[in-house]
Parts: C-alpha cells; sequence; structure tokens
C-alpha cells in the first residue's frame, strides 16, 4: 500500500486515446470534456489528460499513468474499454492500483475501483464483454449464428 497520505495526493490524471476501441471512436477534444464534467461532478481537480499512442496495443501512457498513483488521487479513464483486453496486461495495472492505492474511474460508463471488490466486478465486466462476440444472435433456423 501506499505510504503517501490521501491529502497529500492531488487532482484525478485523465486517460484518452485517438484509435478506435471496439469500433467506437470519440474526438480527443469530446474525450476530454466527458472526463473534465466528470471531475466537475466529483469536486475534483482534472489534470490534463495522458493521451495514448495510436499503435494498436499499445498502452505505454496507460502503464505511466497509473505509476502516477502514488502523487494523484486517481485516474479517468474516457472508457473502461480503453483498458488492455489481455487479461494479465490489465492484472499488472491493477496490482500498481493495489499497491500505490488512489481511485481509477471510467467516465463514460461512470464506473468506480477503488476496493477488490470493484476489480472483480470490473473483470466479470471484462470477461462478458468478451464473451459477448461468441453468443447467439438469436433463436432458430434463420438466426444465423
Amino acid at each position: 500500500m501506499n505510504d503517501r497520505p490521501a491529502s497529500a495526493r492531488h487532482g484525478l490524471r485523465g486517460y484518452i486515446g485517438s484509435r478506435s476501441y471496439y469500433g467506437s471512436r470519440a474526438p480527443q477534444h469530446v474525450q476530454n470534456l466527458v472526463i473534465r464534467n466528470f471531475c466537475t461532478r466529483l469536486d475534483k481537480q482534472f489534470l490534463l489528460s495522458a493521451t495514448e499512442y495510436a499503435m494498436e496495443n499499445c498502452y505505454m501512457m496507460l502503464e505511466r499513468v497509473f505509476d502516477e498513483l502514488p502523487s494523484v488521487e486517481g485516474v479517468v479513464l474516457y472508457s473502461l474499454f480503453m483498458m488492455p483486453a489481455e487479461h494479465e496486461r490489465r492484472a499488472k495495472l491493477w496490482d500498481k492500483l493495489r499497491r500505490h492505492g488512489g481511485t481509477v474511474y471510467a467516465a463514460v460508463e461512470d464506473y468506480t475501483v477503488q476496493t477488490e471488490d470493484d476489480i472483480q466486478r470490473i473483470e466479470t465486466i471484462w470477461r462478458l464483454h468478451l464473451t459477448m462476440p461468441h453468443c447467439p444472435k438469436g433463436i432458430g433456423r434463420h438466426a444465423g449464428n
């Protein structure tokens, strides 16, 4: 756990991206507006967002943002689904949250991740998200898949 008291931490670091995430793409200025409004609603200081590189499966900026957790109150992702699809990569980020403390928010989904139960809830959502494309689309012989 983090040795730094919560009162010594300031602001919420935003995290936005420039590539499509599961077919959804929002302009960066819109992502920043959503995050800024989210921070205002929480009455927290908005810290300039880190922008992920455009290369597929690149999470360098996200990892760097999680490394800031000892000095900030938390991180605000534009969307939960900007996190890595690979469980192992998400687990490393969750380990940083456990070790440093703080809070991770997903602005679009209005999720808060602070406790082990929150992490497990998010992992369940991820498993459902990754399973949905493989589910039948309907019932009956004309339903397709």
